[in-house]
């Protein structure tokens, strides 16, 4: 399998001037010893494997009984993830449908539109994937990619991008409305966290294939994407479809938070508190205010 060029990317971290070779097969040491960090993020070791393993079990036995409850109700419960690449996206999803059901919970994975798509209405091929009755479905990147990959990389005009902030949260409006349950997460890296999970996908036969053209011409845009996240969440976080951020240096404590927090806000039959647990506060938040306590 033939991978894409990959130019070194001279960057600055913490005002020191870094260069980074993706093709060189040794890690440098300031990407290895600051990732778990970076970003300030506030634990230094990943959760402990056998502590992850039985909460993450509790968890998806509520995940069960949570769409058993979708199935008997008709409710329709759909969840956004979006964040930079390597946040953990698509292991996140992995987790949530691990033991549910594939017919009623499914993932809806889009690649870029088609001719006759660009000459729809924007959401439209979004809306082709809404949930039935009794239905879970997870977007992974989702109407979304406006507001972050499309600006970033020129493959919208200023003049979308902004209409795109102006009319989604009216968008998501007629979706709450119509009863739909909207959850929308933004899976936060840190910088030096995402170049090691850059690095090990390089070097990996098994996930070369996750690192695209696009993902190492991303390399050199970090503060891109940074200003237009913030636009996103400065203009689509709304009291009826809020953001919640969870913080993903530790994919195990991410993918924990995520689940909890979709649990703890269904009401669904025969609901364990006890097995759910609470949110660390840490690295779980809501709307662009949250950055401001760590200022990643």
């Amino acid at each position: 399998m033939k991978q894409p060029d990959a130019p070194i990317v001279n960057m600055e971290i913490d005002g020191v001037a870094r260069e980074f070779d993706l093709d060189n097969p040794k890690l440098p040491d300031w990407i290895k010893d600051g990732a778990m960090t970076s970003g300030g993020y506030p634990h230094k070791k990943r959760l402990k494997r056998g502590e992850y393993e039985e909460t993450l079990e509790d968890l998806q036995k509520e995940l069960v009984k949570a769409l058993a409850w979708m199935r008997e109700s008709d409710e329709r419960v759909m969840i956004i993830f979006e964040g930079r690449d390597a946040a953990g996206k698509g292991g996140t999803i992995g987790r949530f449908r691990q033991y549910l059901n594939p017919r009623h919970a499914r993932t809806v994975a889009l690649s870029k539109p088609s001719d006759v798509e660009r000459g729809q209405w924007y959401y439209q091929r979004y809306v082709d994937h809404f949930p039935t009755s009794g239905e879970l479905v997870m977007f992974d990147r989702s109407w979304y990619n406006r507001a972050g990959v499309e600006p970033v990389m020129g493959f919208c005009s200023e003049e979308q991008h902004k209409k795109f902030l102006h009319d989604t949260p009216g968008f998501e409006k007629m979706i709450t409305d119509e009863g739909i349950h909207l959850f929308k997460f933004w899976l936060n890296v840190g910088r030096e966290m995402q170049l090691q999970r850059f690095h090990e996908r390089r070097h990996s036969e098994l996930k070369m294939w996750k690192l695209s053209p696009i993902d190492i011409k991303a390399l050199s845009k970090w503060d891109e994407y940074t200003a237009a996240r913030d636009s996103m969440l400065e203009n689509t976080h709304t009291q009826h479809a809020p953001w919640t951020i969870v913080r993903t240096n530790d994919k195990r404590r991410g993918r924990i938070n995520a689940i909890r927090k979709v649990l703890l806000t269904l009401d669904y039959e025969d609901k364990d508190a006890s097995r759910i647990g609470s949110l660390d506060s840490e690295i779980t938040g809501e709307g662009a205010q949250f950055f401001n306590k760590f200022g990643a």
